[in-house]
This record gives structure tokens, sequence and C-alpha cells, in this order.
């Protein structure tokens, strides 16, 4: 796994070096990658998305990612995905 900001910081919030409120107000200020897929043109394009693209460093993906592995509660990934919406708004 490669290591980003935003899975340094939650490493960091489970080491209990950073509080959630710290964590959710970085993810309200910093850029977040686009990862949404354009829409399909043609149908080759739209076969093609139908295979799950890999994550990207740095974006929402490390934030799900590090839920699924259970290393944030589900109180604390609602917090982060609020301060990381916010940014979209």
């Amino acid at each position: 796994m490669s290591s980003s900001e935003v899975s340094e910081l939650i490493a960091a919030l489970g080491a209990g070096e950073v509080t959630l409120d710290e964590v959710a107000a970085r993810f309200r200020e910093r850029a977040w990658p686009v990862t949404r897929r354009p829409l399909p043109q043609t149908a080759v394009e739209m076969a093609r998305q139908q295979d799950p693209d890999t994550d990207v460093p740095g974006s929402y993906d490390d934030l799900t990612a590090a839920y699924d592995r259970g290393e944030i509660t589900a109180q604390q990934y609602d917090v982060l995905c609020e301060a990381v919406a916010a940014c979209f708004r």
C-alpha cells in the first residue's frame, strides 16, 4: 500500500497523534483528486468501465479503504465523509 496524506492522517488519528476534528479540518481544506470516470461514449468504453479501477492514492478511496480495514469507526467515517463532501459544495 502506498502512503498518502490521507492514509497518514488516518494512521495519526488511530495512533492518537491528532484528533478527529483536526483530521476533518484538514480534509475540508485539501484538494481531492477526481476519481469519477467520464461517461462512456462507445460500447467498448462502457464495457471497460465494468472492470473496477484501482484505488487512487490520496483520494476518497483511501478513506473508504481505511474504514473497510477497520482502521476507523463508523462514526469517524461519517465525520470524515462529511468533511470531504464539504469540499465539493
